[in-house]
């Protein structure tokens, strides 16, 4: 947590929480944001200083409350004896259940986040969302494999957020077999990396010795 957000955390709470009633109807805007203040109790200078970028950083905090929420279902006795592919998918029915109140919210910031404004925001949430799931499940790796799991996982994670949004069914059936579709994909993909080091080609290396190529030392 940033000095800002610390400093203003109550506030940024308060203001969170009614930004996401009125998203609904007002989508994520300023005037939007300016609104939820005045309701929250939120004066104008203190909701500049919270949110000194505006829609971005009040979309960037909804973002990590929704992936803290995620992380702690990873921590909780629901994880237990679960494999790893099991966790991830946990991870990832976790961040969507805590989103399922605010369905229509979500919808809202989806349509914003792909607005050219927004470019560079929406990648950068969604990398945050597959660490945070990876570190709720334990991982400190730092190598390739860093890379690798988590923008798989953000595929993953893009894909069955987006048909989650267009699941209106009961119980999210669908969404459900997608997203353990998604995750089979990726365990082949990792039997087939793994199948290639057992006759002796390592993927990480050579990617690294391609990066290397690209750019070199000096």
């Amino acid at each position: 947590m940033t000095e800002t957000e610390s400093a203003f955390a109550r506030e940024r709470a308060a203001l969170l929480d009614a930004a996401v009633k009125r998203a609904p109807f007002e989508g994520w805007t300023r005037v939007m944001m300016s609104r939820a203040a005045a309701g929250a109790g939120v004066p104008r200078a203190v909701l500049a200083a919270a949110f000194p970028n505006g829609v971005a950083d009040l979309l960037e905090c909804w973002s990590a409350q929704l992936d803290r929420a995620a992380v702690v279902a990873l921590g909780g006795p629901a994880a237990q004896g679960l494999k790893i592919r099991e966790k991830v998918a946990l991870g990832v029915r976790a961040r969507l259940a805590a989103m399922r109140p605010d369905k229509e919210a979500a919808r809202r910031a989806a349509a914003t986040l792909a607005l050219p404004l927004y470019a560079t925001l929406a990648p950068k949430l969604v990398w945050r969302t597959a660490d945070a799931i990876w570190r709720g499940l334990g991982d400190a790796s730092t190598d390739f494999n860093y890379y690798t799991k988590r923008a798989i996982l953000s595929g993953v994670w893009v894909s069955t957020f987006a048909r989650w949004l267009s699941d209106d069914g009961e119980g999210e059936t669908a969404t459900n077999a997608f997203l353990d579709r998604r995750i089979d994909n990726v365990m082949q993909f990792e039997k087939a990396k793994a199948r290639l080091r057992d006759r002796g080609f390592d993927p990480a290396a050579f990617f690294g010795a391609l990066a290397r190529v690209r750019y070199p030392e000096r």
